[in-house]
This record gives C-alpha cells, sequence and structure tokens, in this order.
C-alpha cells in the first residue's frame, strides 16, 4: 500500500536534489534544539536522495563530535547508507555500529533493550546517535501495532537521557495512516519541506489504540488449562505440539523456554492459574497464554535488568527469543501472544 505526505518532492531529478539538499540544511540547523536531552526525530522520505539527505549528515555530524553512532535499518537500505556515509567521511564510518533491523528488530519487542538501550548503555556519560527504522512497507498487518507501540515506547525509555534517535519512514510506500501515527509517537517531523514540532504528538494514544484484543485463531488450536499443581504439562504439550510441528530442535527449546516463562507469569502475577494455546497461522508456531491478572507497565519487557537484580526477566527473555510478541491487557486479564518463524530461522 502506497501513501504520500504533504512534504515529499516531485519526481524531476534536479528539483528533488535542491529540495534535498535544504531538507539536509534544515536538518543540521535544527538538530538538537529543545531542553529534553533526549532527541526522538521522524524523518519522513520519498525516495532515495531524500532518505540519504536525511540520515547522511546525522551519521557524520555524529562521528566529528566524536559521539557514538548506531545505524538499524532494514537490509535493502544498509548497504546504500554505509557506501553513502563512507564517501562523505571516510574511514570514520568503520566507527559506525551497523545492525540490519529485519534481524535485530524483526520483534519490535525486541528493540528497545536489545537495540537501542544495549548500544546506549555501552557509552554511559556520553551522547549517542542511533537510526532506528522498524517499519517498512512489506511488515504485516499483525506486526503493525507492535511496531507502532514500539516508537511510542521510546520516548518514555529514554526521556532525560542524552540520546538522539531518528526513525526514517518511506512517505512514498507507507500507508497514510502509519505516517499518521508517526506525527503520534514523535515530537519533531522532518521532510524535504523542514523540520517542525508534531502537532499531534501523543504517544499513551497509540499504545491504549493498539491494546485490542488478539483475533481468534483461523484454525484448529491446541487448549490447556493449567495450574501451579499442573505446571509441567504447558510445557509438554508445547514441545510435542512443535516437534510434531517439525520445527528445528534448537527452537522447539526456545518454543519451551518461552512457554515456561509465561506460565510462571501467570501463576505469580495472573491469578495463579491461565491457559495455553498453540497453533500455526501458515507462516508461524503461534503460543498464547491467557490469565486473569492485568499488566500496568507498557515497558514491562523492554527494560534490560541489571545482573545483580533478581526476577524480572520473564517477558524481556519472552521478547528476545519470539519473531514476534503482540499482548493485550484489560480489566479482565491478559493474553500475551509469541510466535515463531515455521522455517526455524530466528530474527
Amino acid at each position: 500500500m502506497s501513501g504520500t505526505h504533504p512534504g515529499a518532492t516531485g519526481s524531476a531529478s534536479d528539483g528533488l536534489m535542491a529540495d534535498a539538499a535544504d531538507f539536509a540544511a534544515d536538518f543540521a540547523t535544527d538538530f538538537g534544539a529543545g531542553e529534553d536531552p533526549f532527541w526522538h526525530p521522524a524523518l519522513f522520505y520519498d525516495g532515495e536522495a531524500e532518505y540519504l539527505a536525511g540520515t547522511v549528515p546525522f551519521v557524520a555530524d555524529g562521528v566529528a563530535a566524536g559521539e557514538p553512532v548506531a545505524v538499524a535499518v532494514p537490509t535493502w537500505r544498509l548497504g546504500t547508507l554505509r557506501d553513502a556515509v563512507a564517501g562523505r567521511i571516510g574511514r570514520g564510518a568503520d566507527g559506525v555500529h551497523w545492525l540490519d533491523m529485519t534481524e535485530a528488530g524483526r520483534n519490535p519487542g525486541r528493540i528497545i533493550p536489545a537495540v537501542l538501550r544495549e548500544f546506549a548503555d555501552r557509552h554511559p556519560g556520553r551522547r549517542v546517535r542511533i537510526i532506528g527504522e522498524p517499519i517498512w512497507p512489506s511488515r504485516s498487518a499483525a506486526e503493525y501495532p507492535a511496531c507502532a507501540q514500539h516508537e511510542a515506547l521510546i520516548n518514555p525509555a529514554f526521556t532525560g537521557r542524552a540520546v538522539s534517535i531518528l526513525c526514517p519512514y518511506d512517505a512514498g510506500g507507507l500507508d497514510p495512516r502509519v505516517l499518521d501515527e508517526a506525527a503520534r509517537t514523535h515530537p519533531v517531523l522532518m521532510d524535504a519541506a523542514g523540520t517542525r514540532a508534531s502537532g499531534h504528538y501523543a504517544p499513551d494514544i497509540v499504545v491504549d489504540d493498539h491494546n485490542e484484543p488478539l483475533p481468534d485463531p483461523a484454525g484448529p488450536a491446541e487448549r490447556l488449562h493449567f495450574d501451579l499443581a499442573t505446571l509441567d504439562a504447558p510445557r509438554e504439550l508445547a514441545v510435542r505440539y512443535a516437534t510434531a510441528a517439525g520445527v528445528p530442535e534448537r527452537r522447539v527449546l526456545d518454543i519451551e523456554l518461552v512457554v515456561s516463562e509465561l506460565t510462571a507469569n501467570s501463576i505469580r502475577h495472573g491469578g495463579g492459574a491461565g491457559d495455553l494455546a498453540l497453533w500455526h497461522d501458515g507462516a508461524h508456531l503461534v503460543v498464547e497464554v491467557r490469565d486473569r491478572g492485568r499488566l500496568t507497565d507498557p515497558l514491562a519487557g523492554r527494560r534490560p535488568v541489571a545482573p545483580d537484580t533478581p526476577g524480572g526477566r520473564g517477558l524481556l527473555l519472552v521478547n528476545q527469543l519470539s519473531d514476534l510478541v503482540r499482548v493485550h491487557t484489560g480489566a479482565d486479564g491478559t493474553a500475551v501472544r509469541a510466535y515463531f518463524a515455521t522455517g526455524g530461522e530466528r530474527g
């Protein structure tokens, strides 16, 4: 699906390059404005020229300022951006931390702890710059709500820290609804027309809007009620089900561990019992655990846990091992749904 943005330019190459040059100049002027040391702009780009005009100066200026810089973008953008940065700053590009977001961020719930915080926490006391592009046109309908919530939750996760996170959005390829929500999750918007404060910034609304009941499985599911006395049964069922489905042994162990963590959480925090369901959706083996508890912290499972802190790693581990995690919580309870690609590879 495609969409447009008011700042998108025409297709004539001369005009596009001129607009892109103005874009870069505006970026350099406005970067770092504001009282909060945390800076989280969305970059709306239409075409490669605008993409590079907005991202290359961000990286190059960070390197020049001696700031640690990380870039996590999809595979098809990674090589082009790296070459453009190298063409501008030479071997300085070797010091940039490069990541393929289609792998590191396949599960959006993993991005804050395993990509953004992991990099920022390696450089205490220093400002860091990160490019993170977690949303692209081929993201599935099941993945998008987790992506939007991720973008919203970056703000409370980093407020007050000396971190700049630039999030590119393909304005020519994404649905207009995605761009509208980007204006709610980013306090600053950038495009070929310039840089401006978002007039629609409301990240909490995005988190709440995507806290929707999860749809029922399209096909048959294996189901099991469990409590403290039968806590071994969910793991045993998950192992049998995944093995019968031909899931590689390494991923069977991951599924068993996820089921163990989710069911243990239900015992501790969900009323002492819960319900497990397993099914195939065509591309994934899906694990779901429901209980009567309510998840009150939207950043649960997205904060790194100090090595000397006991507990608190259950949802963090679930996010780390799964290809996608969806959560719905409300007055009637909580459902956590974890997806595992049946091809056996983990993103």
